[in-house]
């Protein structure tokens, strides 16, 4: 009964291409839909799952990793006291405008961490030295981050409010794509890019009641650019905010007592493991934001997508067979071997579109992770899923078509 269903399937080439073709669609609308789903989500906690800290202390009012109430500079050095902690290391993030040529302004999210600390890593480093950022207002970018921010290479100097910019190194797989573009530096110069000011090339001033502005020639815009090139950035003091402070536990510490003791120790803080915090991270932009309704929707199109075109191949399939069903019947085959060859043809249509439409989500993932920064996940548990999926998919199909050819009568085969 194999060799009748490939028959059928081969017969035509040009009817079995577009059958392929809608299940490919239908497989790679599934997979990227899932993937960027998938991708999503495990890029907004990227920062946390690739820190060694054991433990992150943060405000009680976290609501996702950018979104806090801001500690002090003073629990990172009391922390290195506690019971327990080996190592304590403090993390800023703040927000701040990277200005671009043309008078353009773009926000750009900062991480300040202690350049020669253990527990924050800034990515994967495909140029550079992390240990570059000891020297006042240098910077690491995301590679996908260059063509927005107007930097091409290492060594690039830009601007930040008044405040002066050279990218010292680079890395990858950093980018959230929930997040604007990404700048890790030290404590200091993070200290300072989150609360310097804008330059402008007007400088206005109220005389009396009345508002007078006049242009700031270059010369004037270049000396203040160059003093503050030249004044290194404030040491942090014991009530600088900060934003978490990250906690590397002795070995042998028990993590849940040291959480309750750091918890204690330091008021209105919640303590969290890495696992603990990269979880609630997901957990917010999973159910708090419509990206899970949105990308599970265009899955569920997909599905309807290649049920309707294999379903009308396959029906039409039968309608074009019908006398040779008849055949069958009338030298005595049960509907349960007839609706076996439909069933055989239905499974080697989905794994015969399932192939090729899962090798070019694997390609395309490649392609934009490689160019743009987003991750498409494709985990073995979503590629077997998916497969699943596309198996019912099109044995759901031949459903239907098992409905007309239920209903054929023997005698059709002496019909003229």
């Amino acid at each position: 009964m194999v060799s009748i269903a490939r028959k059928n399937l081969f017969e035509d080439i040009p009817r079995f291409l577009v059958a392929q073709a809608g299940i490919m669609f239908a497989v790679s609308l599934v997979t990227i839909q899932t993937g960027v789903f998938h991708g999503v989500i495990r890029s907004t906690s990227n920062l946390v799952d690739n820190s060694r800290a054991d433990i992150w202390l943060a405000s009680d009012k976290m609501v996702h990793l950018e979104l806090t109430q801001s500690l002090l500079f003073d629990y990172a050095v009391r922390a290195r006291k506690v019971d327990g902690v080996k190592r304590a290391e403090a993390l800023l993030h703040g927000s701040a405008r990277w200005n671009i040529p043309n008078n353009k302004l773009n926000v750009v999210k900062v991480y300040g961490f202690n350049p020669r600390g253990k527990l924050f890593v800034p990515g994967n480093m495909i140029g550079g030295k992390v240990k570059s950022l000891s020297k006042p207002y240098t910077v690491i970018l995301d590679k996908t981050n260059l063509k927005s921010l107007k930097v091409k290479k290492i060594g690039d100097t830009a601007q930040i409010g008044s405040l002066p910019v050279q990218l010292v190194a680079l890395t990858q797989n950093t980018q959230s794509v929930v997040s604007s573009a990404v700048i890790f530096t030290s404590l200091e110069s993070a200290n300072a890019y989150v609360n310097a000011t804008v330059t402008t090339n007007v400088n206005c001033t109220w005389v009396g009641e009345q508002l007078q502005c006049q242009n700031v020639y270059k010369k004037d815009r270049d000396a203040k650019k160059q003093q503050s090139a030249n004044q290194p950035p404030p040491k942090l003091s014991l009530n600088t905010p900060i934003s978490y402070v990250l906690i590397q536990a002795k070995p042998g510490q028990n993590i849940q007592q040291l959480k309750k003791r750091l918890e204690a120790t330091f008021p209105e803080t919640t303590a969290y493991t890495t696992t603990e915090l990269s979880k609630k991270i997901r957990a917010f932009w999973q159910r708090s934001t419509g990206i899970g309704f949105i990308l599970g929707l265009g899955a569920v199109v997909g599905i309807v997508v290649g049920v309707v075109i294999v379903g009308q191949i396959l029906y039409s399939a039968v309608a074009d067979h019908l006398k040779e069903f008849g055949t069958l019947k009338a030298m005595g085959a049960s509907n349960r071997v007839i609706y076996g060859v439909i069933i055989e043809q239905a499974l080697w249509m989905a794994i015969l579109g399932y192939i090729p439409g899962m090798l070019l989500c694997w390609g395309l993932g490649a392609w934009t992770l490689a160019t743009q920064g987003i991750v498409i996940l494709i985990t073995p548990l979503t590629a077997a899923g998916v497969f699943g999926i596309t198996v019912l998919m099109c044995v759901g199909s031949a459903l239907f078509a098992i409905q007309k050819v239920s209903k054929v009568d023997p005698a059709i085969v002496f019909k003229a």
